[in-house]
């Protein structure tokens, strides 16, 4: 199946109300273009699932600015003042998860597990509302799964099969991402005909893959 997309054709898939992955780390590893043209759409009332909020001008911190999202589950915000400022005054949701946390939460989604058995929060206002269970004398919170309807990733190289090579940091929760949605769409730095990747080098096998953008450079 051929799965190489105009962006037109692959972000008509992404609707108002919907749960969005956004690859990336403050902008790094950050599928820019769907940014734009997600902004260019002006798609509503999302339930975005990232590790940030980026910055007011870059990465998901750009939806956040235009006022898109009602929904953020991140680990920090706060290189973003403009996300701090809308939870403030009742305009946006923030669901704040440790890293790590939320690294296994979605990885937990992308495996088909149950949850996440973590002692990360246990004692502070991040257990309030969770399972907690005790294991050997010590006290664990089970957190469940996060999984959205679309993941919108960023890959350097990608082949025309959707196997994904990433640039070193740009890894970040990309690859965890590609496992946990139902509908997966790569940004590709580079399109590349099969076989160019060495499989030591396929970072996200592209059976998660479902669409393919870009490859333009």
């Amino acid at each position: 199946m051929d799965k190489v997309r105009t962006i037109k054709e692959a972000m008509e898939h992404i609707k108002d109300g919907m749960t969005v992955m956004v690859g990336g780390f403050l902008g790094t590893g950050t599928p820019e273009k769907f940014i734009d043209y997600l902004i260019e759409k002006n798609v509503k009332d999302l339930t975005i699932i990232g590790n940030d909020t980026g910055f007011p001008d870059r990465g998901i911190g750009r939806l956040i600015v235009n006022k898109q999202a009602k929904k953020v589950i991140v680990s920090h915000i706060g290189t973003n003042p403009e996300t701090g400022r809308q939870m403030h005054a009742g305009e946006l949701e923030v669901v704040l998860i440790p890293q790590g946390t939320l690294a296994e939460q979605i990885r937990a989604a992308g495996a088909g597990l149950g949850g996440v058995i973590t002692p990360t929060g246990v004692g502070t206002i991040v257990e309030e509302g969770k399972q907690k269970i005790e294991i050997n004398g010590k006290t664990y919170l089970v957190e469940l799964p996060i999984r959205a309807d679309v993941a919108l990733i960023k890959g350097a190289k990608v082949d025309k099969k959707g196997n994904i090579y990433y640039h070193h940091a740009a890894r970040n929760f990309n690859p965890l991402m590609a496992m946990a949605a139902d509908l997966v769409i790569v940004e590709a730095e580079e399109l590349v005909e099969v076989g160019e990747i060495h499989p030591n080098d396929v970072m996200t096998p592209g059976i998660f893959v479902d669409m393919i953008v870009g490859g333009e450079a």
